[in-house]
């Protein structure tokens, strides 16, 4: 593995005549906690989404440890290392809990579907061990008590753990979260902080979007301020939240 986990090189994103990104650079190293922050309509998501394969750059570069992973699909992206959660929680909510989560393991599965409907003994035995890791993976969260819950019917706050636990049964390399905390309360943000640096200690590296300020200013090693697509400032806590660019498109006055 290289120092640096993820290299975004030049990144530019176009809707029409409309400017989603403009030659957006950044680099994640490992076992860093980083976040992008930036006023509404700033690029934020949109380059979640370029870097999780939703969307292909129209120019720029992506390298993941060093590999070119420019125009990579979802799941080539997922299988590579990549894994997301989205600002509106996108579960199966008809399936339980575990089953949810046991969904996350697929790129990782080997047994194929052939295997699966004859019941071949080494799907049996992929498949359990699928099972007993989602149920690790819901008590690391801490929601295995609603393992055989339906996810239509988990409060908010667990929704969001089941969405992170179902990212993490991917074994991500990086981990993105696309406004993880929104909609918590004071109480839910706080352990949610916590499970972040379990995360981060446990080997994983994150990225996140977050307006939450307080939260990215104790939780993030480095900082990426967008504003109209373009990267105003970069940088550790303390440097960002003194920026003048960055208290102008945040405030609307310069300073």
């Amino acid at each position: 593995m290289t120092e640096k986990l993820l290299e975004i090189n030049g990144i530019s994103k176009h809707f029409g005549g409309i400017s989603a990104l403009t030659d957006v650079s950044l680099q994640i190293q490992h076992g860093e906690i980083y976040a992008l922050i930036g006023p509404n309509g700033a690029g934020k998501t949109s380059l979640f989404n370029v870097i999780t394969g939703i969307y292909t750059p129209d120019s720029g570069s992506i390298l993941l440890n060093g590999k070119a992973m420019t125009g990579k699909k979802p799941h080539e992206m997922a299988k590579a290392g990549v894994a997301r959660t989205f600002q509106n929680i996108r579960l199966f909510h008809s399936m339980t809990a575990l089953e949810n989560v046991m969904v996350g393991r697929h790129c990782r599965t080997s047994a194929g579907v052939v295997g699966a409907v004859f019941q071949h003994p080494k799907a049996k035995t992929e498949e359990m061990a699928i099972k007993n890791r989602a149920r690790e993976l819901l008590e690391y969260v801490g929601i295995a008590r609603h393992a055989n819950t339906v996810a239509r019917n988990l409060s908010y706050g667990d929704q969001r753990r089941l969405e992170i636990a179902r990212a993490l049964a991917t074994e991500p390399l990086l981990l993105a979260l696309d406004e993880p905390a929104a909609g918590m309360n004071h109480t839910e943000t706080n352990s949610l902080e916590e499970l972040f640096r379990k995360i981060r200690a446990d080997g994983v590296t994150l990225l996140l979007i977050e307006h939450d300020v307080k939260l990215v200013m104790g939780l993030c090693d480095r900082i990426t301020v967008l504003n109209f697509g373009k990267k105003i400032a970069e940088g550790t806590p303390d440097f960002v939240k003194n920026h003048p660019e960055v208290i102008e498109a945040y405030l609307g006055v310069s300073v």
